[in-house]
């Protein structure tokens, strides 16, 4: 029990660490974005954690083992491409905004109505991504309970550490959190590697095994047009389909300035993409130290190789270093993806149907939305039998079909009316819902029909005649202000 105690003890004092920060927090802004403050360390690192949860650890090494190269094709390097081109389109265009949301800016944008129904597409979008996180700390807490805790109690018992203190704090606590967690990350995990790199004759041996294997193959052979938009399919959701989402608009725009955001979604997304290697590399490793340790049927099998491995094969000194990284990741990112969803509820929806509501009574909104949007976090991740890879990678199905186009669209072309944005929001969230329950993916992956369809809908809507007026631009700047 006593890799128990250091759980519990690490626990403790992330609680006490968010609540210490959270004494910094005095309104919405200092709550939804850290008040505007953070410098490049702080920023780098809490971008790069936006992806480094269990996705990364588990979900990319899982399907790595299992399928090679072109298993992780969305995450980590449709993930790592998204925080760059998001970092680069939010500090040119929307920093200077001075915006809480992303729907603040499709308000300013495109008015009241596309604003709840992008909020809408965008909220429900974290549904899956926040539930794989506690999903993930829960099964982890089992696994180092051997048992003694059941996955219920775990997922439980994470989802409440994890609630506490981005309640408390938002993302102020988030971000200092984040920067020391992802320090025990970079640390211990590599620490772990270097183990199993060393048990398996060097990382080049591991290289060279798996390129032998055909892990490295990237590209389907002998595949018609269906067979590759299918194979792009999660790589392009996950890049542009994660663009439009508040918890990456949150950790890039909380810089100090517009050049430290940029630089800050450079490094960070770079950075995620290079280290992410380091899990995926490990639990190769281990399937060379012990080949009948993994059932390749399994998926849960693979996701929970690692973890495993490392309770079973090494010291309790390695296993305080991993285990602490792991739950490091999976909390950095559950903080930010369980905050983001209530912040946009609470800005983009409660304010539209409460206009009077004051600043302390919108802190106070921010703060039960993050309790009642993370009571259904945990109701999902118990009764999904999804694994956390397959979780994540439909999480920004409906964004990408509904939220990027008007998104984008809004600074790059002035010819983009409200009529269009509707239109584009309703037809791409409408096509790719018809096509996935019609036909699923026997036309192709309904995601990308939906983002055409989408990209048809915003031209389309903009150039016929005009049935929804566009604001005046003194109501559009009025909208951005308020």
């Amino acid at each position: 029990m006593d890799l128990i105690f250091f759980l519990f003890l690490y626990l403790a004092a992330s609680v006490a660490i968010g609540l210490y920060v959270a004494r910094r927090v005095h309104t919405t802004k200092d709550f939804a974005v850290a008040g505007r403050h953070l410098p490049l360390p702080i920023v780098t690192a809490t971008v790069f954690a936006t992806w480094f949860g269990s996705e990364a650890v588990f979900g990319s090494s899982g399907a790595f083992v299992k399928e090679g190269v072109s298993g992780i094709l969305a995450d980590p390097f449709g993930a790592g491409l998204c925080l760059i081109i998001a970092g680069i389109f939010f500090s040119a265009h929307l920093y200077k905004l001075n915006v809480l949301t992303l729907g603040d800016y499709y308000r300013s944008r495109y008015g009241r109505t596309v604003e709840i129904l992008a909020t809408v597409c965008i909220i429900l979008s974290y549904l899956g991504w926040v539930s794989a996180q506690v999903k993930a700390l829960g099964g982890i807490i089992e696994i180092l309970s051997r048992g003694e805790i059941s996955p219920t109690w775990g997922v439980f018992l994470g989802a409440a550490v994890v609630l506490t203190y981005t309640t408390v704090g938002g993302m102020l606590s988030v971000a200092i959190l984040d920067f020391i967690q992802m320090v025990i990350v970079i640390v211990g995990l590599g620490y772990i590697a270097s183990i199993v790199a060393g048990m398996t004759g060097g990382v080049e041996t591991v290289i060279q095994h798996a390129r032998m294997t055909g892990k490295f193959d990237l590209f389907p052979r002998d595949a018609g047009p269906r067979e590759w938009l299918l194979f792009v399919a999660p790589f392009v959701t996950m890049m542009l389909g994660s663009i439009p989402q508040q918890d990456v608009f949150q950790r890039i725009t909380s810089a100090k300035s517009a050049r430290t955001a940029l630089y800050g979604s450079l490094i960070g997304g770079s950075f995620y993409i290079l280290f992410c290697a380091v899990p995926i590399l490990t639990a190769y490793g281990i399937t060379l130290i012990s080949p009948n340790f993994f059932n390749a049927d399994k998926v849960d099998d693979a996701e929970k190789l690692i973890s495993i491995f490392v309770r079973d094969r090494l010291p309790l000194f390695a296993q305080i270093f991993f285990f602490g990284a792991v739950i490091s990741a999976i909390m950095s990112t559950a903080s930010a993806t369980l905050l983001a969803p209530s912040v946009a509820f609470s800005e983009n929806i409660l304010r539209n149907f409460m206009p009077h509501l004051t600043e302390r009574g919108l802190l106070r909104g921010m703060r039960i939305s993050t309790v009642c949007f993370a009571i259904v976090v945990f109701s999902f991740a118990l009764n999904t039998e999804s694994s956390i890879y397959e979780m994540v990678e439909s999480a920004y199905a409906v964004t990408l079909a509904g939220a990027f186009v008007p998104l984008i669209a809004g600074p790059l072309w002035k010819g983009a009316t409200n009529q269009g944005a509707l239109f584009s929001v309703v037809g791409g969230v409408c096509a790719w819902i018809l096509t996935d329950h019609m036909f699923g993916e026997e036309y192709g992956p309904p995601q990308l029909i939906g983002l055409a369809v989408s990209f048809v809908g915003l031209v389309a809507g903009s150039s016929l005649p005009q049935w929804i007026p566009d604001q005046p631009a003194h109501a559009r700047a009025a909208n951005a202000q308020s």
